[in-house]
């Protein structure tokens, strides 16, 4: 009796931390697919930083890999063909960015056999423009120099005046060039539980 007492007692322990771990993983899923639901509905801050340069700033979708390879099918094979399996990728970035500049140059000449061209060369906000102007034809060339910077950060829910727990989390990437503003940026970071988290933004046309 004492045996069977015992058996019953273990079994009934054992299905009652099955039904926890089934419960924990429950509620972890309906908090991912929650927070998903906020990202998806949320929009893509842009500001300028402290130095007046461009930054942007967007909440992360959680993704599973069977999710991510299905949504960001084109990034996938990204990374296959570098030769790298997805479950051993740590994370994946990628950011856009435009530069619109307006340059004052000098015109000078040159002489090139018998015609006379301008020659044109100068530096401005990270930009750097050179060509030549003939008769009938331009040659220009254009180097623009770029640093994207990246955080990722911890958003608290607040209460009144009290910060706690994590909210969200969220990645900020800002532009060194004055002269750039971050368009897209995307994040995706991809752990040893088989999940993804994916964050992307994209600035809204004006």
């Amino acid at each position: 009796m004492n045996r069977v007492l015992f058996v019953v007692a273990v079994v009934v322990t054992c299905f009652a931390m099955v039904c926890g771990l089934m419960l924990r993983h429950t509620r972890g899923e309906l908090r991912r697919l929650e927070q998903n639901v906020e990202s998806l509905m949320g929009d893509v801050e842009h500001y300028k930083t402290r130095a007046e340069k461009s930054a942007a700033s967007v909440a992360i979708l959680e993704l599973k890999i069977e999710e991510f390879k299905r949504m960001q099918s084109r990034d996938a094979e990204q990374i296959r063909s570098l030769g790298i399996r997805l479950r051993r990728t740590e994370s994946f970035a990628k950011s856009v960015t435009a530069t619109t500049s307006s340059l004052s140059i000098a015109l000078r000449d040159s002489i090139a056999g018998r015609d006379t061209v301008k020659i044109f060369d100068t530096t401005q906000g990270g930009t750097t423009l050179s060509g030549r102007v003939a008769s009938d034809s331009l040659s220009i060339s254009i180097k623009q120099r770029d640093t994207l910077y990246q955080v990722v950060h911890r958003v608290p829910r607040k209460f009144l005046f009290l910060r706690f727990g994590t909210k969200a989390i969220h990645q900020d990437v800002w532009t060194s060039n004055p002269l750039s503003e971050v368009v897209y940026t995307e994040y995706i970071e991809l752990s040893k539980r088989e999940k993804t988290k994916r964050q992307r933004g994209r600035r809204r046309e004006k």
